[in-house]
């Protein structure tokens, strides 16, 4: 009897043992895919909040964006309410195809967000440290002291891309891949020029969140595209946002110069986590809305995103993980991305403190979109927004509704023939 005990107890071990072992503890079934997330229910704004937003909106949009030929998209959001919402011109010039709500455009550097999101969301798997150098995921990457976090806040000190590889001859008749820029960084380094010492100073560049989805797909095991799908798009239900390839170039749709003549996709599209993410205002507002109540990603997290990094110089302009935003005296702080790519143009705002959100991406290129950043001002008082900064130093303290009372009883500009 007490062997039968033994044996039966020495079974009832192995059996525990087994379950835990490593081949079954990283081994993807069903269960591993996240859940759909639920985001809450937009807040409640007053009818008479709600009028004075869309009509001032209504106005800017109809004196900046509707004479210049806006072709895409606009939301703007108040405590995850849509407000106003605007779909303009058609998918492809000439075309007959319109814009709607369901049309996804490319959203250029926006893309940088999710990027962001991404490493940060394996950051909280415990599946990689923001200080790691990147000579831990790539040995033969020769350049000490660049972290996951210098790529993030563009502190890398690398040049960009889209420049130097051309430069050094790169055939244009081949598309590069993300691969394909690590490799150049590692085999062609004593080519390349304007390589700064890491983590000194602040420089927007392209091959930082190149760099980031290699890493993405290192840590991750699978691909970039599939990994924002898995973990962002599917359990958000952004279903009408993906990630571009190169296999998608026959159906995805295209960008327009001011004119209406066609980019043509080139050597150049088939990088990605620096943009190619193609989505619609809707699922924008849907991205927002998850990173907000911390559904995506722990308050703690995201609040690390929202940290000003390059402090070298005084101002209120700065970047975050993933994030530009300007922080203000009074503590206030908009958090936001801009967009540009062969003739596609986006804006990303978030009010963090006012709870609004603006949102508007176009594939025929529009400079005025970033003229967007003037409707900050219905919300409260946000200066600093390039000319306006002037303004800031000078404003006196108790002018701060100002800007807000222009916007919202701004009259009508009277129609020219």
């Amino acid at each position: 009897m007490l062997n039968k005990q033994i044996i039966t107890f020495c079974f009832l071990i192995l059996f525990i043992f087994s379950c835990q072992s490593p081949g079954n503890q990283h081994k993807k079934t069903a269960n591993d895919k996240p859940a759909t997330i639920s985001l809450p229910d937009p807040g409640v704004i007053t009818k008479e909040e709600e009028k004075q937003i869309k009509d001032a909106c209504q106005r800017w949009y109809d004196t900046s964006l509707a004479p210049k030929n806006f072709n895409g998209e606009m939301i703007v959001a108040k405590k995850g309410n849509i407000i106003f919402e605007v779909y303009n011109g058609t998918t492809r010039l000439p075309g007959n195809e319109k814009i709607t709500a369901q049309t996804p455009l490319h959203i250029a550097s926006v893309s940088k967000t999710f990027t962001s999101a991404a490493i940060l969301k394996l950051y909280e798997q415990n599946k990689l440290n923001l200080d790691d150098t990147l000579t831990k995921y790539f040995p033969g990457f020769n350049y000490p002291g660049i972290t996951i976090r210098s790529l993030l806040a563009h502190r890398s000190g690398l040049p960009n891309y889209l420049y130097f590889m051309e430069k050094l001859g790169w055939d244009k008749t081949i598309t590069i891949s993300n691969q394909d820029v690590l490799d150049f960084l590692i085999n062609r380094k004593g080519e390349i020029k304007d390589i700064r010492k890491p983590n000194t100073n602040f420089n927007y560049c392209n091959t930082n969140y190149c760099l980031l989805a290699l890493v993405i797909e290192k840590v991750s095991g699978t691909s970039y595209p599939d990994f924002l799908q898995t973990y962002f798009f599917n359990p958000l239900q952004m279903k009408n946002t993906f990630v571009f390839t190169t296999k998608d170039s026959l159906t995805a749709i295209p960008s327009y110069d001011h004119k209406g003549n066609i980019y043509p996709f080139n050597f150049l599209d088939g990088v990605y986590g620096d943009k190619n993410i193609y989505t619609t205002a809707r699922d924008l507002l849907i991205w927002d809305r998850a990173l907000t109540s911390n559904q995506l990603l722990n308050k703690e997290t995201v609040e690390q995103a929202y940290i000003p990094y390059s402090n070298e110089k005084e101002g209120i302009r700065n970047y975050g993980l993933g994030w530009r935003m300007n922080v203000y005296p009074d503590g206030k702080k908009l958090v936001y991305h801009n967009g540009w790519w062969h003739g596609s143009n986006a804006v990303f705002m978030r009010l963090l403190q006012d709870s609004a959100t603006i949102i508007v991406i176009g594939n025929k290129f529009n400079r005025s979109i970033y003229g967007a950043r003037a409707l900050c001002n219905l919300f409260g008082n946000y200066y600093g927004l390039e000319e306006e900064e002037e303004a800031e130093k000078k404003a006196e303290a108790n002018n701060t509704n100002s800007r807000k009372d222009q916007l919202l009883n701004k009259p009508p500009a009277a129609k020219t023939k």
